[in-house]
């Protein structure tokens, strides 16, 4: 049975809050990463927009790319893709789960109904 990709969204955003929530802020990034992903390769689908790669980092890098998306959600895209120092921090201070949130619901605008 596939799982429908609005379960996945919800999933890896319940995932991100508990792992924020429990004090592990890269397993919260990481699920926030997964979500955006998930987002955006429903996104191509729905348009018929060739896509390689599965990975999440793939898919926010040919976002960032993609000449119809907007300025703010490029910036999503970007903060989604920074490296943590060596001491696990971003170098700008984002909240990278409400970052996702805007971006899902910027691509799929029906994705919370």
């Amino acid at each position: 049975m596939k799982i429908d990709w609005r379960d996945q969204l919800a999933s890896e955003f319940e995932h991100a809050e508990r792992a924020r929530a429990e004090g592990n802020e890269g397993r919260a990034r990481v699920c926030a990463r997964r979500a955006a992903g998930i987002a955006i390769r429903e996104y191509f689908l729905r348009r018929g927009i060739p896509f390689s790669g599965t990975s999440a980092y793939d898919l926010l890098g040919r976002l960032i790319e993609s000449p119809e998306i907007r300025p703010d959600l490029k910036k999503n895209c970007i903060h989604l893709t920074l490296r943590v120092s060596e001491d696990f921090r971003l170098p700008v201070k984002v909240d990278l789960i409400e970052e996702s949130r805007q971006l899902c619901g910027a691509l799929l605008p029906d994705w919370m109904t």
